[in-house]
C-alpha cells in the first residue's frame, strides 16, 4: 500500500500531525514509532501514565533512547533521555506547558520566517489547548491538551520563600506566564491532570485511532528516506529483524532534534564531507543539517533547608518560575530561575538524571536548589554522524558555555540566586548555602569552572534542521517545513526551530508547531 503521508516518529509532533491529518478521511496516514505503541490508556505503564514519576528518563527504562552526549568538556559524556515510546518526550517529561515567549516567534519572523510570527502562531497555541484556568484571547478552551496552573494543594515552604524573595528583589508577580507579558514570578503551567501526564499520544492521537485512514505502528526503526530524482518516495524501515520498504507521497520526519538530522544524513541529505566520510551518496548538500544544536542548560545553587519545613508538594502543589532579563542583555526575559528539592519524596522518581547532586554530607532529602536556566543562549553545538548504521546513535555536543556572554549571564544568575538566600524571605527557610562555596562564588574563573563541571541539561533539544530563507546557507527547511532541494520531504519537530524558545520549556511550543504545520504537509 502507498500512503499519502508517512510520519516518522510518534512523539509530540508526530502524534499531533497524525491526529489532525486523520480528520480528513481522504488522506491515508501511517505513523511509525521506534518505541512501544500503547494504543489505549488501560495498558500504559505507570512510568508513562503518571507525571509524578521520572523513571522513564532513566538509562534503565525501555522508554527512552538513553543517548550519550557531551554538555561540556569538563563533564565529558552525559546521559540524555529522549522519548522512545508513543508520545515521545510528551510521555516521559515533567508535564510542563510553558510556551515560548512572544518575542521568540517575532524573532523567528525577523530571520525570514514570517509564517511564524507571534500573531500567526497564537491561534495554534489556542487550538492545541484546553486551558482550565484562563478564558481570554490568548488561551484556548476547546483543544485537546489540558493546561492548568497547579495551586490547589499546599504550597511548600521553599516555594513560598522563592516567591517572596523574587518580590523582595523587585521582580513583579505575573498571573499568566503564557500570556503576552510573562516577565516576573508566576505559577508554572502544567498538563498534569490529577496526576496523569496528558501526553500528545493520549490527547491528540488516541481519539483518532478508530479512523480507518490512520495506521499506527510501534517497534519500527526508520533506516532512511528513499529518494528518487530529488523526490522522497518512501521510507526504508526495520521491524522484527526484517527490512521493509514503505511507499509514500510525502514523508515527514518528526523524530526529534537528534534523530531527524541523523535520518536526513543517512538518506544522503546533509554536509557533503560527513556523508562522504561514511560512503553515503550525496543527494543534497545541506551544511546546516545537524548544526545549530541548542538546549537549555541549568546551573544550581544548593542549600540546606531548616528542619521541620516542607520541600515537597503533592500532585497539585504550586511550582513558581521567574522570567527575568540579565543585566545588559539586548533580549528580554533571556533567563529563568526556579526552586526545587534535591530529590523528590516519591520513591518511584529516579534522582540525579539531569542535574548533579551537590549535597555534601547533608541528607539529600533536606537539600533544595535554586536552578538558573539560560533561556536564550548565544552559543550552539552540533550533531554529527558516527556511522552509516541507523542503529548507532550520532555524536552530539551541546558546547555549553563556549560563548563568553553565556558564561557571564550564568555567573550573574548564580550570584543572584545566592543573594536570594540572604534575603529575609529565606531567613527561616535556609540553614546554609552548600554550593557554590564563598571562595568559588567570589572568583569568576573558579565560578566558571564550577558551572562547567556541574551544569545540567534539559530535554529541549532544538535547532538542528533550522528553518530559514534561501539567503541563509545553514537553513535546512523553508518556513513551510519543506526540506530544501528535495520534494515531498518535510521535517516537523523542535529541530526546525531557528532559535530555541527562551521560556525554559519546549513541549507546548512543539505542539503548536505541529498544529501550525498540518496545512504545510497535508496533501493538496
Amino acid at each position: 500500500m502507498k500512503y499519502d503521508v508517512v510520519i516518522v516518529g510518534g512523539g509530540a509532533a508526530g502524534s499531533v500531525l497524525a491526529g489532525r491529518l486523520a480528520e480528513n478521511a481522504n488522506t491515508s496516514i501511517l505513523l511509525l514509532e521506534a518505541g512501544t505503541d500503547y494504543p489505549n490508556t488501560d495498558i500504559l505503564p505507570d512510568e508513562i501514565k503518571y507525571a509524578t514519576t521520572g523513571y522513564a528518563e532513566s538509562p534503565d527504562s525501555e522508554h527512552n533512547w538513553a543517548l550519550q552526549g557531551t554538555a561540556t568538556e569538563e563533564q565529558g559524556e552525559i546521559h540524555v533521555a529522549q522519548g522512545k515510546v508513543i508520545g515521545g518526550g510528551s510521555s516521559i517529561n515533567g508535564a510542563a506547558m510553558q510556551r515560548g515567549l512572544p518575542e521568540d516567534f517575532d524573532s523567528w519572523a525577523a530571520m525570514g520566517n514570517d509564517q511564524w510570527s507571534y500573531d500567526k502562531v497564537l491561534p495554534f497555541f489556542r487550538k492545541s489547548e484546553h486551558d482550565l484556568d484562563i478564558r481570554d484571547d490568548f488561551h484556548g478552551t476547546d483543544g485537546p491538551i489540558p493546561v492548568r496552573r497547579r495551586q490547589t494543594g499546599p504550597t511548600p515552604d521553599i516555594q513560598k520563600a522563592f516567591h517572596a524573595a523574587c518580590l523582595d528583589e523587585g521582580y513583579g508577580a505575573v498571573e499568566d506566564t503564557n500570556g503576552p507579558n510573562p516577565a516576573g514570578v508566576g505559577v508554572w503551567p502544567s498538563n498534569n491532570l490529577d496526576g496523569w501526564r496528558m501526553s500528545a499520544a493520549i490527547t491528540h492521537l488516541n481519539p483518532m485511532r478508530h479512523r480507518l485512514n490512520l495506521t499506527v505502528r510501534g517497534g519500527v526503526l526508520a533506516r532512511k528516506v528513499l529518494i528518487e530524482n530529488k523526490r522522497a518516495v518512501g521510507v526504508e524501515v526495520e521491524s522484527g529483524g526484517e527490512i521493509f520498504t514503505i511507499e509514500a507521497e510525502r514523508v515527514v520526519l518528526s523524530a526529534g532534534a537528534i534523530k531527524s538530522p541523523q535520518l536526513l544524513m543517512l538518506s544522503g541529505i546533509g554536509p557533503a564531507d560527513q556523508l562522504e566520510q561514511f560512503g553515503i551518496p550525496v543527494i543534497q548538500d545541506l551544511p546546516g543539517v545537524g548544526q545549530n544544536l541548542m538546549n537549555h542548560l541549568s546551573a544550581q545553587v544548593t542549600f540546606k533547608v531548616k528542619d521541620g519545613l516542607s520541600l515537597f508538594g503533592d500532585v497539585d502543589g504550586v511550582h513558581f518560575g521567574l522570567h527575568y532579563t540579565s543585566d545588559g542583555s539586548s533580549e528580554v526575559n533571556d533567563m529563568l530561575m526556579r526552586t526545587t528539592p534535591m530529590v523528590d519524596e516519591r520513591p518511584e522518581r529516579v534522582p540525579g538524571l539531569r542535574t548533579k547532586f551537590l549535597n555534601d554530607e547533608v541528607p539529600a532529602d533536606r537539600v533544595a536548589r535554586i536552578s538558573i536556566t539560560l533561556g536564550l543562549p548565544d552559543g550552539s553545538g552540533y550533531v554529527n554522524l558516527a556511522s552509516d548504521d541507523p542503529s548507532v546513535q550520532p555524536t552530539f555536543n551541546y558546547r555549553y558555555l563556549q560563548d563568553q556572554n553565556d558564561k557571564r549571564r550564568v555567573r550573574e544568575g548564580i550570584r543572584k540566586a545566592a543573594d536570594f538566600l540572604e534575603t529575609g524571605a529565606y531567613k527561616d527557610v535556609c540553614d546554609r548555602r552548600l554550593h557554590p562555596t564563598d571562595d568559588i562564588l567570589g572568583n569568576d574563573d573558579a565560578l566558571d569552572l564550577y558551572i562547567a563541571q556541574t551544569v545540567g541539561t534539559a530535554r529541549h533539544v532544538s535547532g538542528t534542521c533550522k528553518m530559514g530563507p534561501d539567503s541563509d546557507p545553514m537553513a535546512v527547511v523553508d518556513q513551510y517545513c519543506q526540506v530544501k532541494g528535495v520534494t515531498g520531504l518535510s521535517v516537523v519537530d523542535a529541530s526546525v526551530k531557528p532559535k530555541i524558545t527562551r521560556s525554559g520549556g519546549s513541549h507546548a511550543t512543539v505542539l503548536m508547531m505541529a498544529e501550525r504545520a498540518v496545512e504545510f504537509v497535508a496533501p493538496a
